[in-house]
């Protein structure tokens, strides 16, 4: 059994990981370490071949590989060190337990960046019923088919979900010859960004169901059909309605679950609705000495959006390791009226800096107005031309009404139109 001591841990070669890793070498901490099970880094990026990452980070438009390729250079750069092949099997106070092709190896540190991504639901997670052909496949999955190993997974498509990555596979899928007969999403708005929509389907005239859902899958060896019906106010399936669409292939796009089995071994206090660690504006989690941002803290819908605030993940914890972290009161950040959840799910009334929260609407609306309350007195509004559960939102709280908190602090918005 190996024993290695560092300043700053990082789960995870990831966007969210080199991001943390970087910020926390330039924040001044000494030996920084990035544990990642993969052969290599890049994450989910690896396999992202198309562009539009990197807008507001490089002010230019990058394919997820490059993007990976930008940060890990800058990671090297700042003395970084990765160690591939290793799996981080449980976390003990401030030590990490690890395998890799050396055996067991322990970490221990002085603070620890959780940046493990997320891993998309399944058909056991749907109970969708009929039988179990082969030619059913995650979008991620069928992604990294095509695009890694160069595979063709099928011929007649149907995606069900309209999350941002179904909807760049439909995309995918026409460029490759396919045919994309519908997209099909049981709630009446979309899942994922605006601009994938336009991008990926309207320009490519693929058919987007809205309210609707699948009842039932057909095929012996391969899949052969779906049957497809909508939804009622209730998303109560109407079956007087349904229709089957033939199809060889079915790739499911609805919904991540962020990777928090290692949060669990170390009693992280973890959100019911994001899944993901509950936090304070640093990032700091019910462990102290750890950290959690990107995809397993909560999902975002860009990967620009994940550098931004795992950089800070990655500094905060550099500053807790150093002993430099601000301290203070916590107050609890609760979701009001039309909103999902918000994150930090906690804030520190320590005043040292902006508190920015993010959070996410119910529904699609326009003229929103965003309400942030503490005490039941107005402190922060926003008001928003459109809002969407496809788009995170945030609310920024001047640090020195941060620092004037005496109590919980509400989030909540009214729209002039509720557009689901």
């Amino acid at each position: 059994m190996k024993t290695i001591t560092c300043d700053v841990a990082v789960v995870g070669a990831g966007p969210a990981g080199l991001a943390a890793a970087e910020a926390a070498k330039s924040a001044g901490a000494g030996k920084v370490l990035i544990i990642e099970r993969d052969s290599r880094a890049g994450g989910i990026l690896q396999q992202c071949i198309h562009p539009g990452f990197g807008l507001k980070i490089f002010g230019e438009e990058l394919t997820g590989p490059e993007y990976a390729e930008r940060f890990l250079t800058q990671a090297g750069q700042a003395g970084v060190e990765l160690l591939t092949g290793t799996t981080a099997l449980e976390l003990r106070d401030q030590e990490l337990v690890c395998a890799g092709s050396g055996g067991l190896l322990h970490i221990r540190f002085g603070a620890l960046v959780l940046a493990m991504g997320c891993r998309e639901k399944t058909r056991a997670n749907l109970v969708i019923p009929g039988s179990r052909p082969s030619g059913i496949y995650t979008a991620g999955t069928a992604q990294k088919l095509i695009n890694i190993y160069g595979d063709k997974i099928g011929k007649e498509i149907v995606i069900l979900g309209s999350g941002d990555i179904g909807m760049i596979m439909a995309r995918r899928l026409t460029l490759e010859g396919a045919h994309v007969k519908a997209v099909i999403e049981l709630m009446p708005f979309l899942a994922g960004l605006t601009r994938n929509k336009v991008q990926c389907l309207d320009d490519f005239e693929i058919p987007l169901l809205l309210s609707h859902t699948i009842v039932d899958i057909e095929g012996i060896d391969r899949l052969s059909s779906v049957t497809v019906c909508p939804v009622d106010e209730n998303r109560r399936p109407l079956l007087d309605q349904q229709e089957k669409i033939s199809c060889d292939t079915l790739l499911l796009s609805v919904g991540l679950i962020p990777e928090n089995e290692l949060s669990r071994t170390g009693n992280i206090e973890l959100s019911p609705v994001t899944r993901g660690p509950v936090v304070n504006q640093y990032k700091q989690t019910s462990n102290p000495a750890v950290f959690a941002c990107g995809n397993v803290l909560h999902v975002n819908d860009l990967v620009d959006h994940v550098s931004r605030e795992s950089a800070e993940a990655g500094r905060n914890a550099a500053l807790y390791a150093g002993g430099k972290l601000p301290a203070g009161n916590l107050y609890p950040v609760e979701p009001g009226a039309g909103i999902r959840y918000v994150c930090p799910q906690k804030v520190q009334a320590d005043g040292s800096e902006d508190v920015t929260l993010y959070f996410r609407t119910v529904v699609p609306g326009r003229h929103t107005v965003i309400h942030c309350r503490a005490a039941g007195k107005e402190i922060v509004t926003k008001k928003c031309v459109r809002t969407s559960p496809g788009t995170m939102e945030a609310v920024v709280i001047p640090k020195e009404q941060a620092a004037a908190l005496d109590g919980p602090l509400e989030v909540s918005c009214e729209h002039g139109e509720v557009l689901a």
